[in-house]
């Protein structure tokens, strides 16, 4: 120990003798008294000074690992150095960062306030899922997760004086808990509700500094709120995907993007690649004209949005890549780690039959949407974190925030007409599951779908965004296709239960493949030469190599071999989605007709003798028809195959034209009457 009397503490420290004597006999500040003369510890005074230096200075004048810190990844440093260089030269203005899933958007968020942050900072989250792990990064007293710790970016020392956080939610939040905070965490609909609760109780200059995770929803209006409120702070957006479904820009310049190439190169996030189902022949109808196509045709073909949604409906080719996402994923398990599958579908009712398809070859599936209840979908990401499910099938979910290593084959039984959607869903597959070794089996990924889909325009789009044209770039950030409203995803727009086109079959022996990304620029050809000869190869050859590999992007495969279908569990699933394919089809016919779900027309007017409200009414009565179509007794369809409940489907759209025109009939009888 270091001690000090009076006189020196009080020179050491900058205060007055007086002053020293006040708060020592008040307690506020260390010091011991031995007998009647005061001693004050070196130490004990730096910590006391760094725990009361004041919050304007906290930030610019700590000493934090950040610039030559071997833990952080390269594009946590250079980005921090970038953001750093924009606020010292530009006043009141808005920075943009883009850095792909898996690069460390979190851990940048943590470094980002030192050196520009001169006073409070204000991280904002899209969702809870977002807050919460942002918090565990940002809680010093969070010895496992805080990230200064892990990467010895603050000592013990400086931590014992902040950086501290604050919480904001609606059960223990109170607004001293963020007077005595450096750094204030939420979500955006806590801090802009429409209840206000919040922004009210914070002063116009009470933020520096604003950081916005998943920076691309900051055009919408409550963003917008919370921005306006803060005029003077410097804000910040980080996002991987740089895009809005409203076609609105995000507010402010691009200040630094390190590209998806970089980060595959680097192992930060999995090597993709794209395999497309690719028939000889395929064989149709559309409105009932037969036709039969080479894969010549299919290839002119695909751009044609009524092709490429016939082929997304159709069990024919969907059964295809299922077939091929599954040979993806029993190869990556060889290594011995339980891979699992993510595949996306155009709707709920296309969700479901995709899952049977997986049901029926004996692996495990949910499915995940935006319409279930949130308790419901909690219990399907618990099974897949698990390890319970193999694959999971969603419609318009998993977006950003959900990170599962383990998710690393993605299946496309839709098609994208934009980028932005189709780089969200891939990015489900990129984080890694080994961090820092991009050759390890286990941190490769494939996008497996149909070339009738058409997505690999989307890839084609993809690889030009990488190669980091500014024009291109800027076309694309206000580029993606507007989600589909809600009774498009749940099927309740729709007036017909079959598609226009309908595959009857296709002839697949072979597949096409290519890399997500090109060895197609000088930057990378030199970074590919340098990780060679630091491996001890001769790189003399790699650029002829690569060139070469440019020239056969797209190649051509054997396809896999079909895998088998246990009958069991054909017909277990094929019953099931007989009793789905009904209480669709009830549904369509209540909104061919008018009817409110909830309403008792049906059993009141139209057909006494049912029972409960319109939609379990006309539940009753497809079920009834199905049964006599099919002639067996109500309650004995355990009875019938697998062929029996495919036939009970193709009868339902027999079955809801002559019941709307049987109600329809009834309806205008009653208003004449």
């Amino acid at each position: 120990m270091s001690w000090l009397d009076v006189e020196n503490a009080s020179k050491y420290l900058g205060l007055s003798q007086s002053n020293l004597y006040a708060l020592a006999q008040q307690g506020r500040i260390p010091a011991n008294k031995i007998g009647k003369v005061w001693r004050f510890d070196r130490d004990e005074l730096d910590i006391w000074v760094k725990s009361n230096r004041p919050l304007e200075e906290f930030f610019v004048s700590v000493e934090a690992d950040i610039d030559e810190n071997e833990l952080l990844r390269i594009p946590q440093r250079e980005s921090h150095e970038a953001t750093q260089g924009f606020f010292t030269k530009t006043k009141g203005q808005k920075a943009v960062v883009i850095l792909p899933v898996g690069c460390g958007k979190s851990g940048l968020i943590a470094v980002l306030p030192f050196g520009i942050s001169k006073g409070r900072v204000l991280v904002i989250a899209p969702n809870l899922t977002i807050r919460d792990e942002l918090q565990a990064t940002l809680d010093i007293t969070n010895r496992r997760k805080c990230f200064w710790r892990k990467c010895n970016i603050l000592t013990d020392d400086t931590m014992t004086s902040g950086p501290y956080i604050a919480m904001l939610d609606s059960r223990d939040a109170n607004v001293h808990d963020c007077d005595r905070s450096h750094i204030v965490v939420t979500n955006i609909q806590q801090l802009a509700s429409s209840a206000d609760k919040w922004l009210p109780a914070f002063a116009d200059d009470y933020f520096d500094l604003i950081l916005v995770d998943e920076g691309h929803h900051s055009a919408a209006p409550s963003w917008r709120k919370v921005f306006d409120k803060f005029p003077n702070a410097k804000v910040v957006h980080l996002t991987a995907t740089p895009f809005r479904s409203d076609r609105k820009e995000i507010d402010g310049q691009l200040v630094y993007r390190y590209s998806f190439k970089r980060a595959m190169l680097k192992g930060y996030i999995k090597k993709l690649q794209a395999t497309y189902v690719a028939p000889e022949e395929l064989y149709f109808t559309l409105k009932g004209e037969k036709r039969r196509l080479t894969l010549e045709e299919v290839l002119a073909l695909k751009e044609e949005v009524w092709f490429s949604r016939g082929v997304a409906l159709s069990e024919e080719c969907n059964r295809n890549i299922v077939d091929a996402s599954l040979d993806k994923l029993e190869k990556l398990r060889e290594s011995g780690t339980q891979h699992q599958l993510i595949a996306v579908a155009c709707s709920i009712a296309h969700a479901k039959s995709i899952r049977s398809l997986y049901a029926e070859r004996g692996y495990n599936v949910e499915i995940i949407s935006s319409e279930m209840e949130a308790h419901k979908q909690d219990e399907v990401l618990q099974k897949l974190r698990a390890g319970l499910l193999d694959c999971i099938v969603q419609v318009q979910m998993l977006g950003e925030g959900f990170d599962h290593q383990k998710l690393s084959v993605a299946a496309i039984f839709r098609p994208f007409r934009s980028l932005a959607p189709y780089i969200q869903f891939v990015g489900r597959i990129m984080r890694v599951v080994v961090q820092g070794q991009p050759r390890h089996p286990d941190n490769y990924g494939f996008v497996v779908t149909h070339i009738g889909l058409n997505t690999d325009r989307l890839l084609d789009d993809f690889k030009e965004m990488e190669k980091e044209d500014k024009e291109y770039f800027d076309q694309l950030l206000s580029g993606e296709e507007p989600e589909p409203p809600e009774e498009v995803r749940n099927g309740s727009a729709r007036k017909k239960l079959s598609a226009d086109m309908v595959v009857q079959k296709e002839i697949i022996e072979s597949f096409f493949e290519e890399d997500f990304i090109d060895a197609d620029d000088d930057a990378l050809i030199q970074e590919l030469k340098a990780q060679a000869e630091a491996l001890g190869f001769d790189a003399t050859d790699l650029e002829n190599i690569l060139k070469q590999r440019i020239q056969a992007k797209r190649r051509k495969v054997t396809s896999s071999v079909p895998f088998p279908v246990l009958p069991q569990k054909q017909r277990t699933e094929a019953k099931r989605r007989l009793n789905e394919e009904v209480k669709r089809t009830a549904k369509l016919l209540l909104n061919r007709l008018g009817l409110d779900m909830a309403g008792r027309d049906i059993p009141f007017k139209l057909q006494p003798g049912t029972q409960g409200n319109n939609f379990t009414a006309a539940v009753q009565i497809v079920n009834r028809a199905v049964d006599k179509k099919l002639g067996i007794e109500s309650g004995r369809r355990n009875t019938l195959t697998t062929e029996d409940f495919k036939k009970g489907m193709g009868l339902l759209e027999e079955i809801i034209n002559e019941y709307t025109r049987v109600f329809k009939k009834r309806m205008a009888e009653n208003e004449e009457g």
